[in-house]
């Protein structure tokens, strides 16, 4: 944690939010993708972008300052970053994440921050993911920009755990399958089901079909928090539920994780989460502080609190550790045989 010292850090933290819509500009622009092919002057990518030079020329010495992109001879390239993950295509692309529900879905929610930390919402605004994804058109987009944004994750759970023995895993509010996907193709003995609202589920099953996946992943539809789940399984994973929930739901969704595993079996939970000390990481924090805004009972989950919790509910071998750095964190924990 680096504490503050000058002005112009209070600045950069006020300011941050014009910062956030250059990115989102760039996106929708294609800026990064058609510096994929080399660096460009702001004249040639006027002429690839819905931008015109002067525009284009102001956009670029933003993403300049910000070290998305760099200047070189009166042209512009790619910051490594931008080259790794805001290309389209680039096998760690998650720039229709960021672009989508970030930019499109998220940002306009944080409005409500005030009112949410008040228990002042009012009666018209977003107060959960049920009211939410009631609407076919908003489901699709964060859908389609989460599974985007899952699929690193879900790389990573796919090395760090071997479910090389287990046959049926349970993703309760697994979305559009990015880890059932994911974790499936990695364990080819391993069948999932996952249980999410049912606009959500219409467009898992086409994802799902595209991985050929159908005979291997199923969906229960419904609210997780409200729908019965399959029992006999050897894994539950639940990634970025809880921070999505009340913070009253978490002990009954542990304990219905516990009752649904086999002896034996295993539960995960990737979530953002902080420190015990609660002094960061600050991702972390701030998408905590996000959710709050239509999560009005939302808890900010800390490592410590977990582990206390996974013990309570009558698990065993716990383990808390960094999943994205500075992001999230991967809770295991086994039922005991």
């Amino acid at each position: 944690m680096t504490v503050l010292t000058e002005a112009d850090q209070i600045s950069d933290i006020a300011f941050g939010f014009m910062g956030s819509k250059a990115l989102f500009a760039a996106l929708g622009a294609g800026v990064f993708t058609h510096l994929d092919d080399g660096p460009l002057s702001c004249a040639e990518l006027a002429t690839l972008c819905p931008l015109d030079e002067i525009r284009t020329e102001i956009l670029l010495t933003a993403l300049a300052g910000l070290g998305l992109v760099e200047g070189e001879n009166g042209k512009f390239k790619n910051s490594p970053a931008a080259e790794s993950f805001l290309v389209k295509g680039a096998k760690y692309d998650f720039g229709d994440y960021l672009r989508l529900q970030v930019g499109q879905q998220m940002y306009g929610l944080l409005d409500q921050i005030d009112d949410a930390l008040q228990d002042k919402l009012p009666d018209e605004a977003t107060a959960s993911y049920a009211e939410w994804f009631s609407d076919p058109e908003e489901a699709k987009i964060y859908s389609a920009s989460q599974h985007s944004g899952s699929l690193g994750p879900a790389r990573q759970l796919a090395r760090k755990i071997d479910l090389s023995d287990a046959r049926h895993l349970l993703d309760v509010g697994g979305g559009t399958g990015a880890f059932a996907i994911t974790l499936c193709k990695a364990f080819p003995n391993l069948t999932a089901t996952i249980v999410d609202f049912p606009n959500v589920a219409i467009l898992g099953r086409e994802y799902v079909a595209r991985a050929g996946l159908s005979d291997r992943i199923s969906y229960v539809e419904g609210n997780a928090l409200e729908t019965e789940w399959p029992g006999g399984q050897d894994v539950v994973l639940m990634s970025y539920l809880f921070s999505g929930v009340p913070g009253e739901a978490h002990d009954g969704l542990l304990g219905r994780a516990r009752d649904q595993l086999k002896p034996g079996g295993r539960f995960l939970l990737h979530d953002f989460v902080v420190r015990e000390d609660r002094t960061g990481p600050k991702l972390a924090a701030l998408w905590q502080l996000q959710h709050t805004a239509f999560t009005p009972r939302a808890r900010s989950l800390d490592e410590g609190w977990l582990r206390t919790s996974l013990d309570k509910a009558g698990f065993e071998d716990i383990s808390v550790d960094v999943m994205i750095p500075e992001m999230t964190m991967l809770a295991s924990a086994v039922k005991p045989a």
